[in-house]
């Protein structure tokens, strides 16, 4: 899964883009308004955390403007957390809003619960054949054993579980799996393809040769 944080605190920035890439998360940023909203229409984010307070363009603005031309999920984060500015904020097309001061394991929550929701999975669970995915818990357990995944295995599955039954292309992996930062991409999607197989079984992953790849529903 792919985020964007939208944050002109460095230290918040640096904080909160950390945590989520300890979470198995490929995150890009931006410290402005303009910036974020070039990058947030460039790249087909899983979610997008975005600040209200931010320089050259606002968060309102910013959100107001996406929702233009994309469906992407948004978390508004921000100290104003006063009423007016959080019907504001979901007004202008935010999905959730957390004023700062915040618990991280509450933002991870919200985005786990953001993203579901926009693939259409409300339940934290799913179940394929003998393979249970639990999205809030991060495991997966097959014939009742726990799978041990790293974490770009573990948001591999994810991403093609929540879409069962639908093709997805290489592209749109490459897009989800990696970040800006990353410049070594060649063959790390096969390879982790491959990896997840010999845990769930080759089967488990059907490849559409030429096109991408699919998790049969």
């Amino acid at each position: 899964m792919r985020l964007l944080v939208v944050e002109d605190e460095p230290d918040l920035l640096h904080t909160i883009a950390t945590a989520l890439r300890e979470e198995g998360y490929a995150v890009d940023t931006a410290e402005d308004g303009e910036e974020g909203l070039f990058k947030a229409r460039e790249c087909d984010y899983d979610a997008v955390v975005l600040d209200v307070m931010l320089p050259v363009m606002n968060g309102f603005e910013v959100v107001k403007k996406l929702r233009e031309s994309k469906k992407t999920p948004v978390l508004m984060l921000t100290a104003r957390g006063r009423i007016n500015d959080r019907i504001t904020g979901l007004d202008a097309g935010a999905d959730d809003y957390l004023p700062k001061p915040f618990d991280l394991n509450e933002l991870f929550a919200r985005l786990r619960a953001l993203i579901r929701r926009s693939a259409g999975d409300a339940s934290n669970i799913i179940q394929i054949k003998d393979v249970v995915i639990d999205v809030a818990a991060r495991t997966v357990k097959q014939k009742g054993g726990l799978v041990e995944l790293t974490a770009r295995e573990y948001s591999l599955l994810e991403h093609l579980a929540l879409r069962r039954g639908k093709l997805v292309t290489r592209t749109e992996l490459y897009d989800h799996l990696f970040d800006e930062n990353e410049t070594s991409l060649s063959n790390l999607l096969d390879v982790h393809v491959s990896n997840v197989r010999k845990k769930l079984g080759h089967e488990f992953i059907t490849t559409r040769r030429g096109h991408g790849y699919c998790i049969e529903a």
